[in-house]
């Protein structure tokens, strides 16, 4: 978190002391922050204790697509838009791979968090499931 920070400051300061590369600032920065909302719906899910909910699994999902989607794939895009333009200094690519570098710890981290997720609540369903079979069948919950 400390390096996309960095990485974003250092990249509005360089934007404005060069006067160039503003475009490009301004496109990171805004994929860096589409999924902000989402972040700050997920907190204040947990602080009401709403989280485990539906509601919860909507934003999480939301979440998980919209990082997908904006910051590693439309992000790819620019990246190499960038990477193959004349036009941007080499610091300025330099800047562009290590934000898209930054962007995709962060994207193992989610999947990983995604994926714990879908498991927990797959054995979750399971076995809710198989406490309804047992009560249809034997008329009461197996106890152990």
């Amino acid at each position: 978190m400390l390096a996309h920070h960095t990485l974003s400051i250092l990249g509005v300061i360089m934007a404005l002391v060069l006067g160039e590369s503003g475009t490009e600032v301004n496109a990171v920065l805004f994929g860096s922050e589409i999924t902000n909302p989402l972040l700050q719906m997920r907190w204040f899910l947990r602080e009401t204790g709403q989280y485990h909910s539906f509601t919860g699994d909507v934003v999480d999902f939301l979440f998980v697509a919209l990082f997908t989607g904006v910051r590693i794939g439309v992000g790819a895009h620019l990246l190499f838009c960038e990477m193959v333009s004349p036009t941007p200094k080499w610091f300025v690519k330099v800047g562009g791979v290590a934000m898209y570098a930054v962007s995709w710890c962060f994207m193992l981290s989610i999947w990983r968090f995604a994926w714990k997720k879908s498991i927990k609540k797959y054995h979750s369903w399971r076995s809710r499931r198989n406490e309804e079979r047992q009560l249809k069948y034997n008329g009461h919950l197996k106890t152990h």
